[in-house]
């Protein structure tokens, strides 16, 4: 049996290291048409490589607004239309208030707030002239309670969960689904993590989730039937235990 995400095209940020990447692996065999937008143009154009002429490279900043547009116009270009944005890019910022710098807690949110919001705005008018689509937003368990040694990074996340809930009841009518996949710890680049025996620990310990455990449950969600909507997601290693 056909797999109910076969044909899709997805839209993927931050899809060239860590979830996003983990994400366009499965979404890629499953048959979907990927656009994969990041910053890191080399390691995004490698991976559209591997992955097959069903993959669209774009190099995208999601805070700059044209870039954000063309990553748009280039995938209806190519595939035709929008079924599905996963809206993952972000970076992360721990530590003191009183030792932090404000211009990079700017960019922080620049890019965790302003640019989720880009790429939904960007993606909506098709998505609403098909009367069908699925918007998946990264956020956090850091978007559901207050982790004292990350307070910038858990405002952003906070911000994107007021967001998604109020987007989907905005776009629930044109039958638009809208969820946020809150993940704890994953020993992927964000968090530092980049030696694989490394990251075998620190799984092996449950105390970190694989960026493919997460993709999996990208996977789920997007799967559902039409009439399901999984509002949020939250899942922590199994000794992560906030």
């Amino acid at each position: 049996m056909e797999h109910p995400l076969a044909g899709k095209v997805v839209i993927i940020t931050g899809a060239s290291s860590g979830i996003g990447e983990a994400t366009a692996r499965v979404l890629a065999r499953l048959g979907c048409r990927l656009t994969l937008a990041a910053r890191s143009a080399g390691k995004l154009r490698s991976l559209a490589a591997e992955l097959g002429p069903a993959a669209l490279a774009v190099p995208t900043d999601v805070t700059l607004g044209p870039e954000v547009m063309q990553m748009v116009a280039r995938t209806v270009e190519r595939f035709g239309r929008i079924d599905v944005l996963f809206a993952n890019a972000g970076i992360y910022i721990p530590g003191q208030v009183a030792e932090g710098d404000p211009d990079a807690w700017a960019n922080l949110m620049n890019v965790n707030i302003t640019g989720v919001m880009r790429c939904v705005h960007a993606v909506l008018p098709y998505m609403m002239e098909q009367r069908s689509g699925d918007i998946l937003v990264t956020s956090s368990i850091s978007g559901f309670i207050d982790i004292e040694w990350e307070p910038v990074y858990s405002a952003s996340k906070h911000a994107i969960q007021g967001f998604v809930h109020t987007l989907r009841r905005q776009v629930a009518p044109a039958n638009i689904r809208v969820g946020a996949l809150a993940p704890g710890m994953v020993a992927n680049e964000l968090w530092g993590f980049t030696d694989p025996a490394e990251i075998d620990r620190h799984v092996e310990a449950h105390a970190c989730l694989r960026s493919e455990d997460v993709a999996q449950a990208a996977v789920f969600i997007l799967s559902q039937p039409p009439h399901v909507t999984i509002r949020d997601m939250v899942m922590l290693p199994q000794n992560q235990d906030l």
